[in-house]
């Protein structure tokens, strides 16, 4: 028997209550053309039924686990980590889907250069309850040593992204977040590596009225402000500009006051 000799990649899908979309995310893995994958489906205490359909797709390359204890998504995030047996890691939350030659593009990018640990891509955004898809970002990805790039205008989407196993060795994700855990996680990753950028959308973001970082904006504001005041005051950042991500927060700011005053004064 020949030993394949193309990478392993393990495909981690957090799941809590994502019965509603699951179907088309898991096919979306199944159909992809690079065929070396594990998938590990954690789930995080689902009430739904959930893990009925997850166990419906016969494929010995899904892996099931199931929490003992409901636990936030970054530290389920970890967890899943802890399972995975390959050179990279790609992440794919249950609203999302991926193009089917997601993981086949991104293996070849990463493997033309040993000096980069991280491939992220362009993605699409699906507006579900309008039935409209666009294409996130219309100007070039920064690639390369791109921490100030992300400052200034963060475009990393998790769902896009292909990591190699040495960076998680180092480390994962900070479990004190609740919603910028990624970001947290990217820009620290973004400080002391090479990332390669495709323009080309590999994945689609899933928009909805659940999505739960936009039901959570209130935490979102919280969170980030807290992560630029710490960070801002480490010997690492020193070198990097806050301007453009303090102005940001700011506009988020100004609006969700503005429909948080709106909703109040409408009684809804």
């Amino acid at each position: 028997m020949k030993k394949n000799k193309k990478p392993l990649v393990s495909v981690i899908v957090n799941c809590h209550n994502g019965s509603i979309f699951l179907t088309d995310c898991i096919k979306s893995i199944i159909n992809q053309t690079y065929t070396n994958w594990e998938l590990i489906f954690w789930d995080n205490k689902s009430s739904d039924n959930s893990c009925e359909i997850i166990k419906k797709f016969k494929d010995k390359r899904i892996k099931i686990f199931k929490s003992k204890s409901y636990n936030t998504l970054y530290k389920s995030r970890n967890l899943a980590i802890d399972q995975c047996k390959g050179e990279y890691i790609s992440f794919l939350d249950t609203d999302d889907m991926w193009t089917k030659n997601k993981l086949k593009e991104q293996v070849l990018e990463i493997s033309k250069n040993k000096s980069i640990k991280m491939v992220y891509s362009n993605y699409y955004v699906y507006l579900y309850q309008k039935n409209k898809k666009f294409i996130k970002y219309k100007k070039k990805l920064p690639s390369g040593f791109i921490a100030q790039n992300a400052l200034n205008n963060y475009k990393i989407g998790i769902l896009t992204t292909l990591i190699h196993i040495d960076i998680f060795k180092k480390k994962k994700f900070n479990t004190t977040y609740n919603i910028i855990g990624d970001f947290d996680f990217f820009i620290n990753l973004c400080l002391t590596n090479k990332v390669s950028s495709m323009q080309k959308p590999l994945a689609t973001y899933r928009v909805h009225r659940n999505n739960f970082s936009i039901k959570k904006l209130d935490v979102y504001i919280y969170e980030m402000s807290k992560w630029i005041k710490v960070n801002s005051k480490k010997k690492i950042f020193k070198k990097y500009s806050f301007k453009n991500i303090w102005f940001f927060l700011f506009k988020i700011k100004i609006k969700y006051f503005f429909f948080k005053y709106l909703k109040v004064s409408l009684g809804v």
